[in-house]
């Protein structure tokens, strides 16, 4: 059908538009061929790739032209790979079990533990995050005049604006147990 159309552009999914003749015969006819797949894993190769995506594995009957590396030489990379994820493969980690008191610090198990639902939880750890920002600013900067004192305090201040901000949408976020 694709040959009735005249100039017809090629599209991806479509093969080459034949060659016509001065007879208007076709002379060149794309003839289907199947997809070549890896040897290792048999997985298809990318259009115009070199190594499979999956395995990294040569193309086995083609040669890289100009660089003197022939198909031959690709069986030597292969086992090579193959020996490294085979090695990577069977050398374990030994296992570490944490701490039994890791569990309590869970999300879910501090929610659970103070009762309060998702979103009100969250504002009122970033409400401890700003006290806690209040408490560093001490330890951090030392006042050595009495504008730098004042410095202080004002970013003392902003931080405990931020937690009863923090802590007033944790309240407001809280659903009613009168239900």
């Amino acid at each position: 059908m694709s040959e009735v159309i005249h100039d017809a552009q090629q599209e991806f999914w479509r093969p080459p538009a034949p060659l016509e003749g001065a007879g208007g015969v076709a002379t060149s006819v794309a003839a289907p061929t199947m997809a070549e797949t890896c040897s290792h894993c048999g997985t298809e190769f990318l259009v115009g790739s070199r190594f499979c995506h999956a395995c990294g594995g040569r193309r086995a009957q083609l040669a890289i032209a100009g660089t003197g590396v022939h198909a031959g030489s690709s069986d030597v990379l292969s086992d090579g790979m193959t020996w490294l994820r085979g090695a990577a493969q069977d050398f374990s980690f030994p296992r570490v079990s944490a701490p039994t008191w890791l569990r309590y610090l869970h999300f879910h198990e501090i929610k659970r533990w103070v009762g309060l639902p998702t979103a009100s939880l969250v504002a009122f750890m970033i409400g401890l995050g700003c006290i806690a920002g209040a408490i560093c600013v001490s330890f951090i900067y030392k006042a050595q005049t009495f504008a730098d004192w004042q410095a202080i305090q004002f970013w003392r201040i902003e931080w405990l604006l931020g937690a009863t901000a923090s802590f007033v949408v944790a309240i407001l976020l809280k659903r009613s147990t009168d239900r």
